[in-house]
């Protein structure tokens, strides 16, 4: 345990597994007060046993991050729940139809863009609603390497909606850095996560596959992308606004 986030409330949206739970944990550990939000109870209480089985500080809000009044209650319940709100991260992402461009359905086209982009702009909207009225804060929202840093074929849904979440970071840190609310993005490349996974493939031929298709011959790990987190979260990156960190192990070098 270290003091890093002593006395800070963190809000992590996707906070049921994963990239969004080593989050959790990672900040719970620096000692924060984590509220962890998603669509379904069960895993989100998953993660707030974990973080109080190290001793940290957690609770579950259950929440629709296409939908703006469910967000309005996210940020108005952990305020009620910690007493302020100090650091979100936008995690909540989904891979919705794969294919060419020219084949994929609406429903898939909307649900990704709904979900990422839509998704990403509303929370932002409630948090920086408190955080414009009560000292500022920092929000760190997760795009992908995939997006404004490179593309992959038969992945254009997804692709257009990081790079918007990566375009949207930077417009609202330029839009709200004068109000205290300091705003970056981390775009990572393949994590150990079931989303890196292509269909059929066993975490053994992922990693055969990284030997030669990742210039660090790996996926990143789960708690190098939360370091990275952290680290904007953190009064250390001060002055980073607008930032677009790419943890990628040199795909887009």
């Amino acid at each position: 345990m270290t003091a890093r986030f002593t006395a800070k409330t963190v809000l992590v949206t996707g906070a049921g597994q994963g990239a969004g739970r080593a989050i959790a944990l990672a900040f719970a550990r620096e000692g924060a007060a984590v509220v962890v939000a998603g669509r379904s109870a069960a895993p989100l209480a998953e993660t707030v046993a974990l973080i109080e089985a190290e001793g940290g500080r957690g609770a579950a809000v259950t929440a629709d991050v296409t939908d703006s009044a469910s967000l309005a209650t996210l940020v108005a319940r952990t305020v009620e729940l910690f007493g302020g709100l100090d650091i979100a991260v936008n995690n909540a992402g989904v891979i919705q139809g794969t294919g060419p461009i020219g084949d994929l359905t609406e429903e898939d086209w909307r649900a990704t863009l709904d979900v990422n982009v839509t998704g990403t702009w509303l929370s932002m909207k409630h948090e920086i609603a408190y955080m414009r009225a009560n000292s500022g804060g920092a929000i760190v929202n997760i795009a992908s390497n995939l997006g404004a840093h490179a593309r992959l074929a038969n992945l254009g849904a997804y692709v257009t909606s990081k790079a918007a979440v990566s375009a949207l970071t930077r417009n609202a840190a330029l839009d709200h850095i004068g109000e205290g609310v300091r705003i970056n993005a981390v775009s990572p490349g393949p994590l150990a996560t079931t989303m890196s996974l292509r269909p059929g493939e066993t975490e053994a031929d992922r990693a055969d596959r990284m030997k030669t298709q990742n210039p660090s011959g790996r996926v990143g790990t789960l708690s190098e992308l939360a370091a990275a987190v952290l680290y904007l979260a953190s009064d250390e990156a001060a002055f980073a606004v607008g930032t677009d960190l790419v943890l990628d192990g040199g795909a887009t070098a």
